[in-house]
């Protein structure tokens, strides 16, 4: 028998959910904290068993969006990995249970879960006999490119492709040097290059206060930082990186068109700094799939990313558990808009 309840101990919650494989900074205690310092109500709910040992746990927040309110739970919820099928099963019941019961209170349309799970038809019937949905959109990253830190950085630099090794080589002896630290100087040197690349390549850029907001909460432990990549005394390739658990995460990057590679000495010295720190992967966050065609406007970034080496890991797609007929509403705004975006 499970039962669940709102977790309010740091401390506790950081500990599981980076005890576990399976994780990432979207369920951290720092990003629920970024979430309500943007004004999102936002719950830590534990799932505990007979015991009182914690078995699964959800960040949950309501998102405010023009088409409705929605409750989100980013990369998650994570559970214990020693579950067997039917008690991970009754877990995510349990959690839902409230889950639900918080999304009714707030008026909510409906639930958006975006599983840290492997893409396949186990985990995909979980959520179907949940009574779930695939969502229209994803939400996070749920293809992601992956490098196993376990080697020396020698051994690391010699698996690289080898393109990706003389472009490093080559901004190296360019004079690139590679700048890191939090301060608001940093700071407004990724913001005014990240400004200039959504412009260049048309995307809806994150604010500046919902940047500035991620910074502080991350900031205050020491689990983030700016890498600015410069050249002749000017930013031309920036990095926002966020260490948590087991990894290092590239999480937001801007630079100009400049014919110095400096993103690729930028990457390599995120990488070396992951190794400093301790931890056993980087994660280069999203990539395309390997059918995906070669327009994807995603295909570049992707070719970057692959040429570092690694791995890549499938995730169940978003899903969906309508609440109300409003969940229609924001159904076809978002399949048009993906349509749009030819995504």
């Amino acid at each position: 028998m499970f039962n669940c309840q709102e977790i309010k101990d740091k401390q506790i919650w950081d500990s599981f959910v980076t005890s576990q494989p399976s994780h990432t900074f979207l369920h951290s205690w720092n990003w629920g904290q970024f979430n309500a310092e943007m004004g999102d109500r936002v719950w830590r709910l534990g799932v505990y068993n007979v015991d009182k040992i914690l078995v699964a746990a959800a960040l949950v927040v309501k998102v405010h969006a023009r088409r409705g309110d929605f409750i989100f739970i980013p990369h998650g919820p994570i559970t214990n990995q020693a579950l067997s099928a039917g008690d991970l099963k009754t877990a995510f019941e349990t959690l839902l249970k409230e889950i639900t019961r918080v999304s009714r209170e707030e008026k909510a349309s409906f639930i958006r879960i975006s599983p840290l799970l492997e893409k396949n038809q186990e985990n995909k019937k979980l959520f179907k006999d949940l009574g779930f949905r695939p969502a229209p959109i994803h939400m996070h990253a749920e293809i992601t490119w992956t490098l196993n830190l376990a080697l020396t950085e020698n051994e690391l630099f010699s698996k690289m492709r080898k393109t990706t090794r003389n472009l490093i080589r080559r901004a190296e002896r360019d004079g690139v040097k590679i700048v890191t630290g939090t301060s608001d100087e940093e700071f407004e040197s990724f913001q005014k290059l990240y400004a200039e690349t959504s412009r260049r390549h048309t995307f809806t850029p994150f604010s500046h206060r919902y940047l500035e907001t991620q910074i502080s909460a991350f900031q205050k432990d020491g689990s983030v930082e700016i890498f600015n990549a410069c050249y002749n005394n000017q930013t031309i390739a920036s990095a926002i990186v966020v260490f948590y658990g087991k990894s290092a995460y590239y999480h937001h990057g801007a630079s100009t068109p400049s014919k110095i590679p400096a993103a690729y000495l930028l990457q390599w010295e995120a990488i070396r700094e992951a190794k400093r720190r301790g931890h056993e992967f980087y994660n280069f966050w999203g990539v395309i799939p390997e059918n995906a065609p070669k327009n994807h406007p995603w295909a570049g970034i992707t070719l970057f990313k692959k040429g570092f080496g690694g791995f890549q890991t499938d995730y169940i797609h978003a899903q969906d558990l309508p609440l109300s007929w409003k969940y229609w509403i924001n159904w076809g705004i978002e399949t048009i808009r993906k349509r749009r975006r030819n995504l």
